[in-house]
């Protein structure tokens, strides 16, 4: 990748420099989806170094623009996890982690969408969760 991605350790900081001083004014704001895909990958990294473990979490784009927000490394595989701010589940949410397989050469051996809505489904080949259980997926 040639241009990497930024996150702020602290997504409260984020939201200082945007000006973004209530949550209300947080969900109207063009760059909520980025400030909670920040929180997600700031959780998988605090979540990893709580194990002990370093390193390990990617963010994929390729030069077509096809993009994973996280790949997770474990033991030699992945975990591709798609992060969306929205409340309510949509097909469209799957579109990317249906082709990363085609992508990266290492196994993706869990596909997972973190979002913020309510209804979770892990029986599936693409898992579905609420944000606030995130770190039972990892």
């Amino acid at each position: 990748m040639k241009t990497p991605k930024l996150y702020f350790n602290d997504p409260g900081l984020a939201c200082y420099l945007l000006d973004i001083e209530t949550e209300q004014q947080l969900d109207r704001d063009k760059m909520r989806g980025a400030i909670f895909e920040n929180y997600v990958v700031m959780e998988v990294v605090k979540h990893r170094l709580n194990k002990g473990l370093e390193g390990g979490v990617f963010f994929y784009r390729d030069s077509n623009q096809n993009e994973v927000d996280i790949l997770l490394k474990q033991e030699g595989m992945f975990t591709a996890i798609e992060v969306k701010s929205s409340m309510t589940y949509s097909t469209s949410f799957e579109k990317t982690l249906k082709k990363i397989d085609q992508w990266i050469e290492d196994p993706v051996v869990r596909k997972v969408i973190v979002y913020n809505g309510d209804f979770e489904n892990t029986a599936g080949e693409i898992k579905l969760v609420n944000y606030r259980n995130l770190t039972e997926m990892l």
